[in-house]
């Protein structure tokens, strides 16, 4: 059931066995692409809410950071892209097509 959540997003859980700590279970677990993302708690169910909770966390930290981030080649003109030109080949695009184009 809970794994369910995580295949919709292509993701997969990985349930460590379980721990008693004295006579409580103690379920573990963590995202296979996303190790850093984990879980533990008294049950499956705690651990799976970790885990979506700190997911949805992280995702929200990237989609900020994406937004913030824009490529700067594609906000500078061909003059000022030629200004910075070092020779190197820019992944994408060619400075040439840039140039027909104006």
């Amino acid at each position: 059931m809970y794994e369910e959540i995580f295949a919709e997003v292509h993701l997969t859980v990985v349930e460590q066995p379980i721990e008693w700590v004295g006579e409580l279970p103690l379920y573990r677990g963590h995202l296979k692409e996303l190790p850093f993302i984990t879980g533990e708690g008294p049950s499956k169910k705690a651990m799976y809410r970790q885990l979506a909770e700190q997911y949805q966390e992280y995702v929200a930290l990237n989609q900020m950071e994406d937004k913030e981030e824009e490529m700067t080649s594609s906000l500078l003109t061909a003059d000022q892209l030629l200004k910075y030109y070092d020779g190197e080949t820019f992944d994408g695009f060619s400075l040439s097509d840039l140039l027909k184009d104006e």
